[in-house]
């Protein structure tokens, strides 16, 4: 006998926390956790250590994306997969950033979410193939500019109308450094302006 994997689930619907964890436990695994918010969900991984942390992507207090960013210091064994009802090519790009090893789509059957599950634990990556669709389409193209996961972060804060000043701050990066990813960011962008290199960003849904 093997030991069932174990995982921790996090979602802010306490309807769709109740009916994945449910099936997860009938399809074998042991749920060692569910948590409400982000918050939750980092302290139950680091508590818990589990195999597999199964995050909603927007969370209160902490988004998934945080979750795992902190959870790949903290609790560095554990696989994360994304269950989101957002499939846009900025958010599967972000996933990825941090490390993610699946990505499922809510609308998904939950049988897909159980295969997700599996497959990463047993070392393998899962994403939804609506969004492996997204993904190829992605690679093909080459009219999106590829940012770095840093440019990325930079052009979201100025989307939120902070200064270079305060992205510093918020990054731990001196405004010399922000001014030098925003400038690279606009000229791959082909942008003249630092608004037209969000605009387009935006358009191109590189950020969100």
């Amino acid at each position: 006998m093997t030991d069932p994997i174990t995982c921790v689930v996090a979602d802010d619907h306490p309807a769709m926390l109740t009916a994945v964890a449910e099936i997860l436990a009938r399809s074998g695994f042991h749920v060692l956790g569910r948590a409400r918010d982000g918050g939750e969900a980092l302290a139950l991984i680091e508590s818990e250590q589990p195999q597999i942390a199964l995050l909603d992507v927007r969370m209160p207090r902490m988004s998934g994306i945080e979750v795992a960013m902190q959870a790949a210091k903290t609790a560095p064994d554990t696989s994360i997969v994304f269950y989101t009802a957002f499939g846009d090519r900025a958010l599967l790009s972000e996933a990825l950033d941090v490390g993610a090893r699946g990505f499922v789509l809510k609308d998904a059957p939950l049988v897909d979410l159980v295969r997700a599950v599996e497959r990463v634990a047993a070392g393998e990556a899962y994403v939804d193939p609506v969004l492996a669709g997204v993904l190829v389409s992605t690679h093909l193209s080459d009219r999106v500019p590829s940012l770095t996961q840093r440019e990325r972060e930079v052009l979201r804060l100025l989307a939120d109308g902070l200064a270079n000043e305060e992205i510093g701050k918020n990054l731990h990066i001196s405004p010399e450094t922000v001014r030098t990813h925003v400038r690279k960011a606009m000229a791959k962008l082909d942008a003249d302006t630092r608004t037209q290199a969000v605009a387009t960003a935006l358009r191109q849904s590189i950020i969100s």
